[in-house]
């Protein structure tokens, strides 16, 4: 099944949602804006709906049907990132404890958080350092802080 794209801007810069069989696949940032018409597609819409809705501060969760390609350990990570709530945060060693790992392996669970490729719905950038600081973040530490500032007024 081909894969559809919609361009949407967005607090934290263009974002370019990707779907295939009736399933979000993507979400990319720093997309440039089309020059081409845009598509009509019903998860389309809804998906950009239901992030305009979030970045407007309406939306706390998504109820989207999103594509699960990755490893089992990358699964797991981002089941577990989904668990986390609107407008809290946890660390990389936290996620790795829930999973039932012991805290060092809290480097491959942020590069599962990493390798994310449906960032805001399933939120890595409520994964932080574990003192407290906002760490990597495949969109930027300046995409993360604002979605942070989002959820969590002064934060950072």
């Amino acid at each position: 099944m081909s894969t559809m794209t919609r361009w949407m801007d967005s607090p934290i810069g263009g974002l370019r949602i990707h779907v295939s069989a009736d399933l979000v696949t993507a979400i990319d940032f720093g997309a440039a804006a089309p020059r081409s018409r845009r598509i009509t597609h019903a998860l389309l819409d809804r998906a950009q709906q239901e992030l305009t809705e979030y970045f407007a501060g309406e939306r706390t969760d998504f109820d989207l049907p999103l594509a699960n390609d990755g490893t089992e350990f990358q699964k797991k990570v981002w089941a577990e990132l989904r668990r986390i709530p609107y407008g809290e945060t946890v660390s990389y060693a936290d996620i790795a404890r829930r999973l039932g790992y012991e805290p060092v392996i809290s480097r491959a669970v942020g590069a599962a958080n990493g390798a994310n490729p449906i960032p805001i719905v399933v939120p890595c950038h409520r994964v932080i350092g574990s003192d407290g600081s906002l760490t990597g973040y495949a969109g930027g530490l300046e995409r993360k802080k604002t979605l942070l500032d989002l959820e969590m007024p002064g934060l950072f």
